[in-house]
């Protein structure tokens, strides 16, 4: 059998959020939909940006997402340290997506081939950098967390929760895109967003499978327990 390669689960901290805000702001960029999962806090920036310039997609993430944490602490009926320095990871990502919605601002959107290799390369990195994200101990998203925690909490299969909570988010979307501008107006929600609602369970799936294979998820510093 091939010997498996060493991952260390802080490298996939680390890349797993990098890559994750550069995918979101690809699927934003496309203008197929945004991912279900953002889809929320996307309606809630293109609402409230129109009179508050400052409230950008990143700081409608840290907002929404931290509202998340305080409802994960309630289902648990508990507060842990994982959940208080996600906090960090959100600061970190949000900051990361402003970054990546600024680099890629000038993308040849033009053309709708290139509008299709954009959103496919997005959805598939996004599943990728999620998966890379379920490989470490460090808290995740808010997001990601809600999945793994609850998941593990009520004994249900993380990717099949995954898919539901991808198309309750989607749901919501939907709900805020009717509130904020108008019914039967799909701002943000089209369907791409279905796409990635129907996809995302079963690619993250599909990754974690490839990357267990090739590789072994360790611990390059002793700060798992700060973290259990």
């Amino acid at each position: 059998m091939k010997k498996k390669r060493i991952f260390y689960s802080e490298a996939a901290y680390i890349l797993g959020l990098i890559f994750l805000a550069m995918a979101t702001a690809l699927i934003e960029a496309a203008d197929f939909g945004v991912s279900m999962v953002v889809a929320p806090a996307y309606l809630l920036h293109l609402k409230l940006s129109e009179f508050l310039p400052f409230f950008t997609f990143g700081v409608s993430e840290f907002t929404l997402q931290v509202v998340i944490i305080a409802l994960i602490a309630i289902i648990l009926k508990k507060l842990k340290f994982s959940y208080l320095f996600s906090f960090v990871t959100i600061a970190i990502y949000s900051v990361l997506l402003d970054l990546s919605m600024a680099a890629l601002e000038f993308l040849p959107t033009e053309h709708i081939a290139a509008r299709i290799s954009i959103f496919t390369i997005g959805v598939i990195v996004c599943s990728a950098s999620v998966s890379m994200l379920f490989h470490t101990y460090i808290s995740p998203e808010a997001y990601e967390l809600f999945v793994k925690e609850v998941s593990a909490k009520f004994g249900l299969n993380i990717n099949k929760f995954k898919t539901c909570y991808d198309c309750t988010s989607c749901a919501i979307g939907i709900i805020m895109s009717f509130a904020f501008f108008g019914f039967g107006h799909f701002e943000g929600i089209k369907f791409g967003t279905v796409i990635c609602a129907l996809l995302n369970g079963f690619l993250i799936s599909r990754f974690s499978k490839i990357y267990e294979k090739i590789f072994e998820f360790k611990d390059k510093f002793n700060f798992r327990k700060y973290f259990e």
